[in-house]
């Protein structure tokens, strides 16, 4: 049977310009293309069909896959990161870079008001940005399979705060309520706050019945270092 639009599936892939790699979930993969990033976990992610976060190509052909299942496929544009529109290049004035406390540089990727751009060059006072996305207008191969199919409410909702980088030290879960435990032990990331309420209104726009998410923190006085 074919997977559908919310199916919670789990898989590892790695992605192409050409040859070159630019993407894996492969650590060995990664290490070997020079892209290796140690903050970065390395492993099957998650993917859930219909969201927005998943390219349309990929979607597609992951529908009539069986997990254990390897493709490889090339996306054109369209079903990858879009055609490039030129529109979304502009100049800036340097001043509104060092306004920002921003020291910019060709290749540099930048947020200005909420828009991912990158650098493409820095000349006479001015600077060139780019908004699309680094692969827009090309064709990207993408080699995946599915490791595992997710299933039930606790199974995938571990997966989805797993995948914001805010895994619970324990989760309970049924059809209308998901609880959460955090202690000291975890979730020593900076970016803890912002990636546990990503997660909390992500659980609410994939678990339709779920009604409320109660989260529990407890942590311990550290211990005093002996002098």
């Amino acid at each position: 049977m074919p997977f559908k639009d919310g199916d919670f599936l789990e898989i590892e892939y790695t992605v192409f310009d050409g040859e070159k790699v630019i993407s894996t979930t492969d650590q060995k993969r990664a290490k070997e293309a020079g892209i290796f990033e140690e903050k970065m976990q390395y492993g099957p992610v998650l993917i859930i069909l219909g969201s927005s976060g998943v390219l349309k190509g990929l979607d597609r052909e992951l529908r009539d896959m069986k997990p254990g299942e390897p493709k490889k496929t090339v996306f054109k544009p369209i079903d990858a990161f879009g055609e490039r529109n030129e529109d979304l290049v502009r100049v800036m004035p340097l001043s509104e870079f060092r306004s920002r406390d921003i020291d910019p540089y060709p290749g540099m990727r930048v947020n200005l008001d909420d828009v991912t751009a990158t650098v493409k060059s820095v000349n006479s006072g001015r600077v060139v940005v780019d908004a699309n996305h680094p692969y827009a207008g090309k064709d990207i191969t993408y080699d995946f399979k599915i490791i595992k199919v997710l299933e039930g409410e606790k199974e995938r909702a571990e997966a989805l705060f797993n995948s914001y980088g805010v895994k619970p030290t324990q989760l309970s879960a049924n059809q209308e309520k998901i609880e959460l435990f955090y202690n000291s032990d975890t979730n020593k990331n900076a970016d803890y706050f912002i990636g546990k309420a990503s997660a909390i209104a992500s659980l609410f726009t994939h678990f339709k019945g779920v009604k409320t998410v109660d989260v529990k923190e407890e942590y311990a006085r550290p211990k005093e270092e002996k002098k």
